[in-house]
């Protein structure tokens, strides 16, 4: 039985915008390639190739998935016909699955030549399960005080490779908006920043980039993630020569309303740019809205404030 759509049905079908904007396979790879790049005369360089060097082993992770508990196919089909995150961080990281994931990140990470970065891998390969579990809470629910700051791109980045496994594994991508604008709708983490893209069917949309699992999902620009209005919203960027005016590919939205700022980036600009990598290389722009009076909400995981 065929279904007859009436003319406004049709254009309202033809110009909805696509939800969802998955990320791509090579995610990590793209992500190390950008921050190698990004090190370069950079005052954080070495922190930048470090987390280069962390996103090459989850490009490995996801390439090569160790051996790990399948999680639970009803429960997922169950949350996606009633609309809710399939992946939900708030349980799955109880559960403990992503546990094997750190230990085959831990035992892929080459030795550390640092003592603080021996360390770290030495805490992290010692720990008990329940301990690590309890890190990983404290990381996704951004009680940062909880986990010591050497753990957290270690932990960050094999929540992130399991997380983005499990996404681009889900049976089809027929995912709801979360309760809230700044929700991810495949595991309800809050967005790391935001992207306006420039090619195709996505051109001149803007697409929130989930901070766990890098689940993007379609938000109206012009309008602040966290209170939703639109009144008297300001945008903030790093001066730098190489960008005319109002043509910086790294903008913060800034709402006077609530003040919240969310990094955005604007493809046209830089076709390569990518959101973690950039929001890593941009903290000054983090010390500058600070000192303004806005308020940082969106996390990076691989990086502890």
């Amino acid at each position: 039985m065929s279904t007859i759509l009436e003319p406004g049905q049709i254009e309202a079908a033809a110009s909805a915008p696509p939800f969802l904007h998955l990320p791509p396979a090579n995610l990590f790879a793209l992500r190390a390639a950008r921050l190698d790049s990004l090190a370069a005369d950079h005052a954080l360089g070495d922190y930048l190739r470090l987390i280069a060097s962390l996103c090459r082993i989850q490009q490995s992770l996801l390439d090569e998935p160790p051996l790990a508990p399948p999680l639970d196919s009803e429960r997922q089909r169950l949350c996606l016909e009633h609309g809710l995150p399939p992946l939900a961080a708030d349980s799955l990281v109880r559960e403990g699955q992503w546990l094997a994931w750190l230990d085959a990140l831990l035992q892929r990470f080459p030795s550390p030549a640092g003592a603080e970065l021996k360390a770290a891998v030495s805490t992290l390969g010692d720990a008990s399960a329940e301990q690590r579990k309890l890190w990983g809470i404290a990381l996704l629910t951004g009680q940062y005080n909880a986990v010591p700051a050497a753990l957290v791109p270690f932990l960050g980045a094999a929540l992130q490779a399991a997380w983005s496994h499990w996404l681009l594994s889900l049976p089809g991508t027929t995912l709801k908006p979360g309760d809230n604008l700044c929700q991810c709708p495949a595991c309800g983490s809050p967005a790391m920043a935001g992207v306006i893209r420039h090619r195709g069917k996505f051109n001149g949309l803007r697409y929130l980039v989930c901070s766990l699992c890098a689940c993007e999902w379609h938000a109206v620009r012009v309008k602040c993630i966290y209170c939703e209005q639109s009144k008297g919203l300001e945008y903030f960027n790093l001066e730098d020569d190489r960008h005319a005016a109002g043509k910086a590919p790294l903008r913060a939205e800034c709402c006077p309303g609530c003040k919240v700022y969310l990094k955005q980036l604007y493809l046209e600009c830089d076709a390569e740019a990518e959101a973690l990598s950039a929001d890593l290389a941009s903290l000054a722009l983090d010390l500058r809205l600070d000192q303004e009076g806005y308020q940082r909400l969106a996390p990076n995981l691989m990086l502890a404030p």
